[in-house]
């Protein structure tokens, strides 16, 4: 069986899995996974941003402490503490999905407040101070003053969390979850002979979309670099 012959006879099982006969999977469950994930992570890694950044001092350093356990702990463990220990606080048995999106959304939450911070803390000062001046309160003036503004110069790194998040998603192939690179290992067990074939198809999958989004990264940075300069040009008099 060639490569070609490959893609033919699997590519829907690959993109979809057993759907709709069967359970989603393959190339949509890993894009629906990450793509949730990071949805569901946004907003509390904002949280944790302004917890981060808050004066007061009993909120900054929990959560920081927080942020740097979760970062400083592989992807794997997390994974391993939702479909275990979890369930035997709670009570509540998740199916893989389930399992697999709570840790990727407690993972990627604490990237994103680091986002978040850095995005905030890249704006001057006196927008904040303005603000205040104004009579907002602190959370106030971070929701509506600041966070609006910093949200144009972390959308780059908002697509490269994206773009980790969507390689992470392989590893719920440890808890039996069928994204994409699941799907890949049981069209290889029905297959047998042809794992590079195989296994090509998953990588070129993973490199295509992963690549297009990273593009898409590099294009928002030129335009925002180019952003400042485009602005400090004088205007034209009109004759």
């Amino acid at each position: 069986m060639s490569f070609l012959e490959i893609i033919d006879t699997y590519w829907l099982y690959f993109l979809i899995g057993q759907y709709p006969n069967g359970p989603l999977g393959g190339l949509a469950l890993t894009l629906l996974l990450a793509v949730s994930a990071l949805l569901l992570a946004f907003p509390l890694g904002v949280v944790l941003a302004f917890a981060r950044l808050s004066p007061w001092r009993l909120l900054r350093w929990p959560v920081t402490g927080l942020v740097f356990i979760v970062r400083g702990t592989p992807l794997l463990m997390v994974v391993f503490w939702a479909y275990f220990f979890l369930p035997s606080v709670t009570g509540v048995k998740t199916d893989q999905f389930g399992t697999m999106l709570i840790a990727l959304v407690i993972f990627d939450a604490a990237y994103l407040s680091e986002i978040v911070r850095a995005g905030i803390q890249g704006l001057p000062q006196g927008q904040m101070e303005s603000a205040r001046s104004l009579g907002l309160g602190y959370f106030r003036a971070m929701r509506f003053v600041v966070l609006p503004q910093a949200l144009v110069n972390m959308l780059p790194s908002l697509v490269n969390q994206f773009v980790s998040t969507i390689k992470e998603t392989s590893l719920g192939y440890i808890i039996g979850l069928s994204e994409v690179s699941f799907v890949t290992s049981q069209i290889n067990t029905q297959v047998m002979t042809h794992p590079v074939e195989i296994y090509l198809v998953l990588g070129l999958t993973y490199f295509l979309l992963c690549f297009a989004l990273s593009r898409c990264a590099y294009a928002m940075e030129r335009r925002l670099a180019r952003r400042p300069q485009a602005q400090q040009e004088p205007q034209g008099v009109p004759a």
